[in-house]
């Protein structure tokens, strides 16, 4: 009899090569993604005259430079677009497959991966993002890695890393209206904080998660890392198999049938111990904002803005005195005081279908008081909202329909919140600067995000939608 093992666990085995006495694994890499930021990685390959070790298995894609409001020259800024054609010149050498743009896969780097059946359970995927946890909601094993680890990882298809410890978080109950996946990660950091997972793996589990969508459990996922985070995974399920079935990537045929077989064995036995374990109970979550400058400082919309005279601690007194200063918010303030200069709905994190779907079912028939810009992940999503007539939903109502690309979530393709201005953001991260600088950055979902489009405030939406 086996000891009872979990699904991180038996994809780690499946991976390692050889293992040092410190407890540093050499792991295989199957999928290995790319974006413009590589460029210091294929620089060092170069100047050391090597080639890609596996240039089959690996992808580029054009996100973090691109403009979502000049698609078709990439940026408007010649700085950035230098940036982007180096992308290209660089895959271009290596023979590596790149979705550039224009391409008609082009997109957010973490929503092409598992919108083309490139992320597939049971998988080791890698990147040069914190933002790769989000394939773990395929089953996947995924996670960010430095410039100098891209750099190994395209000269050797392998990488060096230390195992992190596990964590079990189980979220059970169903959510309540107006909640989404959005407000369930950032209640859980609000709880655990954001150093809370630090040095962990996260597995996600609970009757919550198994009820989620597969874009929900993206959503999940993808902010691992705001909780501090290695990489966030959930076990793949029917739900996987029907989202994955027939993309671009994926096995065909008997092969298909095999893979299933085989997917079905992802999970952790009854019985796996992990290093430790959190509980939330669903029905404890609201729809939830960030008030402060990082993604543990969360409540639901309902609260009010937290009073620095309350802390005992001086040195917590006097950082959230900062926090709030930085912010322009007053302590005590109700949330849904709070005057909004613009909104933004996008990102890896909410620019799927789903996100686009709920903003838009907030924003029909309604007026956006301040500026709005709707960014979809990728192409075939752009194109897909089209043909369902979202595009003209959000445009009737005032919103900026844009092309494709991680636009203000990152700050640096032009698309920012200018200093001192307050943005209401489906995006990943709240800190100083993080969408320009002096920005102020409220995050929340995309349903959420389009009820502050429309009202010109932090609003609770279930008062759009009948359900308060």
């Amino acid at each position: 009899m086996t000891e009872p093992t979990t699904l991180f666990e038996k994809i780690w085995r499946r991976h390692a090569i050889l293992e040092r006495e410190d407890g540093t694994t050499l792991l295989s890499i199957d999928r290995h993604l790319c974006h413009e930021g590589s460029f210091h990685a294929f620089d060092k390959l170069r100047a050391q005259g090597r080639r890609v070790r596996r240039p089959d298995l690996t992808v580029a894609i054009a996100d973090h430079y691109v403009s979502t409001d000049a698609p078709e020259t990439g940026n408007q800024d010649p700085s950035r677009r230098e940036v982007i054609e180096r992308l290209t010149t660089n895959t271009s050498e290596m023979g590596v497959r790149l979705y550039g743009v224009g391409a008609p896969e082009q997109g957010i780097v973490h929503v092409v991966g598992p919108e083309q059946g490139i992320t597939l359970p049971g998988l080791l995927l890698v990147c040069g993002d914190s933002h790769t946890a989000t394939h773990g909601a395929l089953g996947c094993l995924a996670f960010g890695i430095g410039a100098s680890e891209v750099a190994h990882v395209l000269a050797t298809q392998t990488l060096w890393q230390k195992k992190p410890k596990t964590l079990r978080v189980t979220i059970d109950g169903p959510l309540g209206p107006g909640v989404s996946a959005k407000d369930v990660i950032l209640h859980l950091i609000s709880v655990i904080g954001a150093n809370g997972a630090t040095g962990y793996m996260i597995e996600y589990a609970g009757s919550t998660i198994r009820e989620m969508s597969i874009e929900g459990r993206m959503t999940i996922c993808n902010m691992s890392i705001e909780a501090g985070g290695r990489a966030g995974l959930i076990a793949p399920d029917d739900k996987t198999f029907d989202y994955l079935r027939d993309r671009r990537y994926a096995p065909k045929d008997t092969e298909w049938e095999r893979a299933v077989e085989d997917w079905r064995s992802l999970s952790s036995d009854p019985g796996a111990r992990f290093d430790r374990e959190v509980s939330v109970d669903a029905r404890d979550i609201a729809p939830s904002i960030t008030w402060g400058t990082s993604p543990e400082e969360a409540m639901a919309i309902t609260g009010h803005v937290p009073d620095p005279a309350r802390e005992n601690d001086p040195s917590r007194q006097a950082a959230l005195t900062a926090t709030l200063d930085y912010m322009g918010l007053t302590p005590g303030e109700a949330l849904t005081d709070v005057v909004v200069d613009r909104v933004f709905i996008g990102s890896c994190t909410n620019a799927r279908i789903e996100d686009l779907r709920a903003a838009a079912a907030v924003a029909k028939g309604r007026a956006a008081k301040v500026i709005a810009i709707v960014v979809p992940g990728s192409t075939p999503i752009k194109l897909q909202a089209e043909a369902e007539g979202l595009d003209q939903i959000f445009i009737d109502a005032g919103f900026e329909w844009r092309a494709t690309g991680c636009s203000m979530c990152v700050g640096m393709n032009g698309d920012l919140t200018p200093p001192g201005e307050r943005c209401a953001s489906t995006s990943n991260r709240n800190f100083k600067g993080r969408q320009g600088p002096g920005s102020r950055t409220h995050l929340m979902s995309p349903a959420m995000a389009a009820a502050a489009a429309v009202t010109g405030r932090l609003t609770d939406v279930r008062n759009l939608i009948g359900e308060a």
